[in-house]
């Protein structure tokens, strides 16, 4: 079959399975279809050096993730190092655990390694113990502690790996207190329990005894460790403490150590641990099972595991890059700089306090108040007012203060904060854990404390009324808050005027309320103008309550055209208290809407800007002053380029663009648009056209406004540099081998590197008692094909059907083995009937299976020289093939216990879930609940928890 009638067959198959969904076959390889997964990132700050390199904190921008790029110049280490740096890749691929720092990928930037590993944000357990200032950790705490670290340890034990490092500076922590053990350059696949390795590793105040005595040493050795760590948890010291090494090492192999554990905090059972982990003699210690087993956690083992199978399920994780992916790495180097103005500030003002490590992921501005989530998920407010105006709480620093500089709020420490809202006089944020916090005025109940509190809330309280309910989302009107769940539900409170709860009603409320939503609809998300309330469909529709004035919600019908209607244009609804759609906006598909004082922007699918409401300002941006009915949508202004981020203040908006280009429009009074007064910006110009207002391009991650305040993040490209993925460098064998050229690694073919089973191209890690390590190969994929060969057209070549020529018959046999042996991409069970073929042929021809020495000066068998080189070369393609194949049986082994496991997990996470619901619906028949308050018409003040307002009528709803 010719390549042209090969190709032809190939796209008809496709063809006839197109629309089928074939569970068993394989995806393409990227390497094969010329096409590359492009993984966008951005450094952010330098965490610290290890012994290999350093530990850089990159976030990516497919998913705003946070990842981990331990970085080692290869170039730099020697060959045992180098050989540790590998190792830890396929310690670290080969591990998948709720309490072990995950794997993601790992890239070669020509001979720097760059490994992509799980971060954790609340540093590590040293760290923690320093926190404490002396102050002992509750038992509750430390039980949590050696629950997640046994944890951990028992399952490396299992996979047959000894981490020969751990200390509490390898056992890092996230801001919800989740451990995950790390830094496995030291650690060592043993090939069965009782297997031994003697090289003396580790960090001298964690080193067990045999190891200071250069003894064989086990998995014992990482209880000691464990002992160690859980020794200093307890008394916040260290063990063993020394001047120099040598006296370290004399007080460990003595056993020179007292516990002053205050036996009045802690348990005997904790105490008795301690001794018997740091027992002399390695067999008295215990297992890392049988100490999950003791009482101390055996008895709440069940909660402990359901809380971190929740806690893991919250942490947002990359998408995981496997090896058969062909990933392409680019590094973006940019300034991101935060930007605020208005409120008498006419020009930018730029904030020193979010470069570098800091820096801004989320903005929002309140009516005389800012506060910044970073990139760590940390929460800094600080205040926007002109005189000595006092704070009601809202900016959370626990006094009346106006911070002029933004404050970290010290009293959010160890949450992991991931979104903020801003009210007029109060503040709301998510945590990670979709938690709620709320602090500042609750004067209209804003708080949803039910104003038990006193009228100012001067640090955040947690809600706890969601912590059954997970908040999804957030949004706060100048007197009212809207919260969307996980599940989809809506809550609102605070002033309910002109019915922007949406509750049919105009009554106030100081505690969450459930908004019915209509039948069929399932809302994206919420945003909550200063007298009203958008909700935004997964369909891009758009359902609104509250004040319509200006029709600023976008609820007025026109009628032109009516019988007896001739001089109105629209039927003009002043507001709705009921969730109604807005018709004005349903051909359009909304992907973003803010509203503002008077007017709204939205945002379509296509990147249109879309403005409707008051336009006396000019603040719609059509080039007049003039009232208009309908919704007005701007293309021409930006060039016929998509916008990406809009916000409204009072009277003006902001919009940026794809192509980095910011623009204002509307009142420019009291510099709510940025603009010197000197330049012709001043209070007595509005603009009615959308001008840009920064010379240079700038990139907008993030954008808010609010009243007369403006706060913007704005990054900006300094370079950017690609990097292959691991197909370029080295395989940690997973999957399928990936190729990767020689000159790719600046390695000479022949060299002694290649050769070295601790160097880049070695395969297996040789143990003291000369067995070979199990588990992944590091291995180079092909390097006997031309690299000037198209990887598509070599696939077809080798693919192809295999016509022998007559003239070389005899040589037939030799190149079906040696095409057999280049290849690395063959199914198994082709493989499996090569190796069947290749016996029939070895047997025929009277070849020896084993391997022949090319040394000797003729075959074993009498063979003439003539035909000793055809006989060592076919035994060795031989042994060859079968070596591959036993190769591919272990991925495949490899593979289905990955499986198994993943399947034990999910398990896991579903009876965690089921228990969960069914405790809850326990709380719920006896009663221990508060049930949820139902809407009432009636009101009896504001202060008594709902106030009604009048007996206004509101518009019809849909």
């Amino acid at each position: 079959m010719s390549l042209g009638e090969y190709e032809r067959h190939y796209e008809s198959l496709n063809s006839d399975l197109s629309g089928e969904s074939v569970g068993s076959e394989r995806p393409p390889s990227s390497a094969f279809n010329g096409e590359e997964e492009k993984l966008h990132y951005i450094p952010i700050k330098l965490l610290g050096k290890g012994a290999f390199g350093e530990a850089t904190l990159y976030r990516r921008t497919e998913d705003h993730s946070l990842v981990v790029w331990k970085e080692v110049d290869l170039n730099s280490l020697s060959e045992k190092t180098r050989r540790d740096v590998m190792n830890e890749i396929t310690i670290l691929a080969m591990l998948e655990h709720n309490n072990i720092i995950a794997y993601f990928n790992h890239f070669m930037d020509k001979n720097t390694l760059l490994i992509e590993m799980e971060y954790c944000n609340g540093g590590n357990l040293n760290d923690r113990i320093i926190q404490q200032k002396g102050e002992l950790f509750a038992e509750e705490i430390v039980i949590w502690y050696l629950y997640q670290i046994a944890s951990a340890v028992a399952y490396i034990h299992k996979a047959g790996v000894i981490h020969r490092d751990i200390k509490t500076l390898n056992i890092f922590l996230t801001k919800t207190d989740l451990i995950k053990l790390g830094d496995y350059g030291l650690a060592k696949k043993l090939d069965s329990e009782f297997s031994m390795a003697e090289t003396c590793v580790g960090t001298p105040y964690y080193m067990s005894p045999e190891l200071c005595q250069g003894a064989k040493y086990n998995y014992k050795s990482d209880i000691w460790a464990m002992g160690c760590v859980l020794f200093e948890v307890l008394t916040l010291r260290k063990t063993f403490d020394a001047t120099n090494p040598l006296n370290l090492c004399v007080k460990i192999v003595q056993g020179n150590w007292t516990m002053d554990g205050d036996t009045d905090m802690y348990s005997s059972g904790l105490i008795q641990l301690v001794y018997e982990c740091l027992n002399q003699d390695p067999a008295k210690r215990p297992t890392a099972d049988e100490v999950l087993d003791l009482p101390v956690i055996s008895g709440c083992r069940r909660e402990l595991e359901d809380r971190v199978i929740l806690l893991n399920s919250s942490i947002k994780k990359p998408k995981l890059s496997t090896v058969s992916e062909t990933s392409v790495a680019v590094v973006t180097t940019r300034s991101r700089d935060v930007y605020y103005w208005g409120g008498g500030k006419f020009t930018p003002q730029k904030l020193d306090s979010f470069n570098a490590g800091s820096s801004a992921q989320h903005v929002c501005a309140g009516e005389n108040h800012f506060a910044v989530v970073t990139v760590e998920k940390e929460l800094y407010t600080w205040a926007n007012v002109q005189g000595g105006t006092k704070m009601v709480g809202q900016l959370g620093h626990g006094d009346q203060a106006s911070y002029r500089q933004p404050k970290r709020v010290e009293k959010l420490q160890g949450k992991a904060i991931r979104q903020v809202a801003c009210g007029a006089d109060f503040t709301a944020c998510v945590t990670d854990e979709d938690q709620l916090y709320m602090f500042g005025s609750d004067y209209y109940g804003c708080i949803g404390v039910e104003q038990e509190m006193g009228m100012e809330i001067l640090e955040p309280v947690l809600l706890e009324f969601f912590e059954e309910r997970h908040v999804r989302q957030v949004s706060c009107g100048d007197n009212h808050v809207v919260v969307l769940t996980q599940n989809g539900g809506i809550y609102s409170w605070g002033c309910g005027e002109y019915g922007r709860l949406g509750l049919q009603c105009e009554d106030d409320f100081s505690s969450p309320m459930k908004v019915e939503i209509p039948r069929g609809a399932s809302i994206s998300s919420v945003s909550c103008g200063s007298d009203g309330t958008f909700f935004l469909t997964e369909m891009g529709k758009v359902l609104a309550c509250g004040n319509n004035d200006f029709n600023k919600l976008g609820l007025n019908q026109g009628i032109a055209g009516i019988k007896n209607h001739s001089g109105e244009a629209s039927q003009n609804i002043p507001y709705t208290t009921t969730l109604t759609l807005v018709k004005q906006l349903s051909r359009f598909k909304i992907q973003v809407i803010s509203p503002g004082k008077a007017h709204t922007a939205a945002i379509d699918e296509r990147g249109r800007l879309i403005t409707f409401g008051c336009n006396k300002y000019g603040q719609l941006g059509v080039k007049d002053f003039k009232r208009h009915q309908g919704v007005q949508v701007l293309v021409g202004p930006f060039g016929g380029k998509s916008v990406s981020k809009v916000s409204c203040g009072d009277g003006f908006t902001i919009a940026a663009t794809e192509d980095n280009q910011i623009f204002a429009w509307g009142n420019a009074g009291n510099g709510r648009l940025g603009m010197p007064a000197d330049k012709g910006f001043g209070s007595e110009v509005c603009p009615a056209m959308p001008r840009p207002i920064f010379g240079s391009l700038h990139h907008v991650p993030d954008l808010s406004c609010r009243g007369w305040h403006t706060i913007i993040i704005m990054e900006k490209v300094l370079n950017s540099k690609t990097i292959r993925s691991n197909s370029s460098g080295i395989s940690i064998g997973l999957g399928q081998e990936v190729s990767a050229s020689l000159e790719d690694l600046d390695i000479e073919p022949g060299s002694d590197t290649e050769c070295r089973s601790g160097g880049l191209g070695g395969t297996r890690e040789v143990n003291t008692e000369g067995g070979l390590m199990d588990g992944p190969m590091m291995t180079f994929g092909n390097q006997t094909g031309d690299s000037s060969c198209p990887l598509w057209l070599r696939k077809e070549l080798e693919d192809a059907e295999f016509i022998p020529m007559p003239e070389e018959s005899d040589q037939s046999v030799h190149d079906r083995l040696s095409s057999v042996s280049e290849s690395v991409t063959r199914p198994y069970e082709e493989l499996k009937e090569l190796k069947a073929a290749a016996d029939a042929v070895s047997s025929e021809a009277g070849l020896a299976t084993r391997q022949v020495s090319c040394d000797k000066g003729k075959c074993s068998d009498g063979a003439s020289n003539g035909e000793f080189g055809a006989c060592c070369k076919a035994s060795s393609d031989v042994a060859q093939l079968r070596e591959t194949i036993a190769m591919q049986d272990k991925r495949i082994e490899m593979l289905e216990n990955q499986i198994r496991e993943q399947q034990k997990e999910n398990e896991k996470l579903w009876a965690a879930i089921n228990r969960s619901t069914l405790q809850e619906k326990e709380r719920v028949r006896n009663g221990n609940r508060r049930s949820e308050p139902t809407t009432s018409k009636g009101g009896s003040g504001r202060r008594s928890g709902f106030t009604n307002h009048g007996g206004r009528s509101a518009g019809a709803s849909v």
